[in-house]
């Protein structure tokens, strides 16, 4: 692939990037947001949320969208959303605007489909699981960011440099962190008008000598037969007109598409449903769980943005060579591991509170509100977390959740750091990567958009209920049994895909269509 192709792949990657900043920045504002707003667990889930609720609505019309006036102009305005979202993060006077400003970051969400739309289709078969993979390492480069951006920002908040309280980061630190997302945004946004539109898309649509001429461009180390056998494929898959929506979705339903699209939604609900944005925007607040204070549990989560980069650098590697379903089963696989190493660690922890430690939390919480609780065990999170709230209120047990449990709990906190860096590295190396790459191979290019916009919507679905559940589950049924469920629902995943998904290394986009077709066929006879 040409340097030209490179760039246009790194250059929608980018907006993985922004989703990625986007998306975990709020690992380390829900706790001050919710400081400042007295949110309940309810209202801290649907903030956490609200994005990846837009981007339910925003997937039912992007891949359509995309498919009626081309992939390029959707993504600009995905990247002009971006913009639109950090600025009224920033200016937010009260919950319910914070809340619209990330809805409106939410709407942007649909690059997760566009992106590894437009690398697939201007990508080489014997490398396009790389190469769409960078969407991917954008994604989790973002992440990574973001963890540093928060944890940095909180040391400046706490350090009392007169420019600090100038701009009001010592109080509103969680606006800086939302709102720096602006600066990749723009950059986004401005690279978008150096790309071509997707080749295949053109030639779908009937712009075969404009298609022709960008593929000569990004495939110039092919011959002319090989290209022009390439575009006889693509004209071989499309249709002159586009049908209308109902019957699109009628054929989505097809046999001969059905098989991909349970595909889709086997590894789009596995890859949501196992836990992943728990552990990525609440990061902090699982770290403070296991007792290691506000400060350590922010570094800590860099270590989960590191770990993420490192691993889908190894996924990267790996894809085009092993194959999509070796790294599906083994990530799951890893993915059960270690959410049982973290529901065994928080299973086995206990509580406890000493007078010497209630003593070194007054100037935090009254002490003498705590005197029912000294030396008083509690066997599990959910009974000390209850006693608090009875005891000292539920907006105070609240603020001083983190110093309380750093004071009360037994437990090893270094199997829970491992179990949670052992789910992040299994993740990154298979449902992170692959399932975006596997979207954009095994539906039809006449199809594609549609497809994946079904899929996406399911994804972000079950994406919103597992971030907008987990506050409550942890104050509800307790962090061991929280794991131990996202553990099992990654086994139930595994067997799926051993069973029913196959392996895509290697095949054409139109080979791949082929191959379904056929599957089909053969199960009638």
């Amino acid at each position: 692939m040409s340097l030209y192709g490179l760039f246009c792949a790194v250059t929608v990657g980018l907006g993985g990037f922004v989703f990625g900043y986007d998306a975990s920045v709020i690992s380390g504002a829900i706790g001050l947001v919710r400081a400042d707003f007295s949110l309940s667990d309810w209202e801290a889930g649907f903030l956490v949320g609200a994005p990846t609720l837009a981007a339910v609505l925003a997937s039912v019309a992007a891949g359509t969208v995309a498919d009626l006036i081309g992939r390029k102009k959707v993504l600009l305005v995905i990247a002009f959303l971006y913009v639109l979202s950090g600025v009224a993060c920033v200016l937010a006077p009260n919950y319910g605007a914070l809340v619209a400003a990330r809805f409106i970051g939410g709407l942007a969400f649909a690059s997760l489909i566009l992106a590894p739309v437009y690398i697939a289709e201007i990508s080489p078969a014997a490398a396009r699981g790389r190469l769409v993979s960078i969407n991917q390492l954008n994604i989790v480069v973002g992440f990574s960011a973001a963890y540093f951006a928060n944890y940095g920002l909180l040391r400046l908040s706490a350090s009392h440099l007169e420019w600090v309280g100038r701009v009001g980061l010592d109080v509103a630190a969680w606006r800086w962190m939302l709102g720096a997302e602006m600066v990749p945004a723009a950059m986004f946004f401005l690279l978008l008008f150096l790309i071509p539109e997707s080749p295949r898309w053109l030639i779908v649509r009937g712009r075969v000598d404009r298609g022709t001429a960008i593929i000569a461009r990004l495939l110039p180390e092919q011959s002319d037969g090989e290209r022009a056998a390439l575009i006889d494929e693509i004209k071989a898959t499309a249709h002159s007109h586009e049908p209308p929506f109902r019957e699109r979705l009628v054929q989505l339903l097809a046999p001969a598409v059905r098989a991909a699209l349970l595909i889709g939604l086997i590894v789009g609900v596995a890859q949501q449903i196992t836990g992943v944005n728990s552990v990525y925007f609440y990061a902090p607040v699982i770290f403070e769980q296991s007792g290691v204070g506000t400060n350590a549990a922010f570094a800590q989560a860099i270590w989960v943005g590191i770990i993420n980069v490192i691993f889908t650098v190894v996924a990267m590697m790996f894809i085009d060579r092993w194959g999509r379903k070796p790294l599906l089963i083994v990530g799951l696989a890893g993915v059960f591991v270690s959410m049982a190493a973290c529901a065994w660690g928080f299973g086995h922890a206990s509580y406890r509170l000493d007078r010497s430690a209630v003593e070194r939390l007054a100037p935090m919480v009254e002490t003498r509100s705590l005197a029912p609780l000294i030396d008083r065990p509690f066997a599990n999170d959910v009974e000390f977390k209850r006693a608090l709230r009875d005891t000292i209120g539920t907006a105070r047990a609240r603020t001083a959740e983190s110093a309380l449990i750093q004071a009360a709990i037994q437990i090893n906190p270094v199997l829970v750091l491992l179990g949670i860096l052992g789910f992040v590295a299994s993740f990154a190396v298979s449902l992170g990567p692959v399932m975006w790459v596997m979207f954009s191979e095994i539906f039809p290019n006449r199809l594609r958009g549609l497809a994946i916009s079904v899929v996406g919507v399911v994804n972000s679905a079950v994406s919103f209920l597992v971030q907008v559940v987990f506050p409550w589950e942890l104050s509800t049924v307790g962090a061991a049994w929280t794991f131990m469920i996202y553990g099992l629902f990654a086994l139930a995943g595994l067997w799926l895909v051993v069973l029913l998904v196959p392996e895509t290394r290697g095949r054409s986009l139109e080979q791949l269509e082929d191959d379904f077709a056929r599957r089909v066929s053969t199960s009638r006879t």
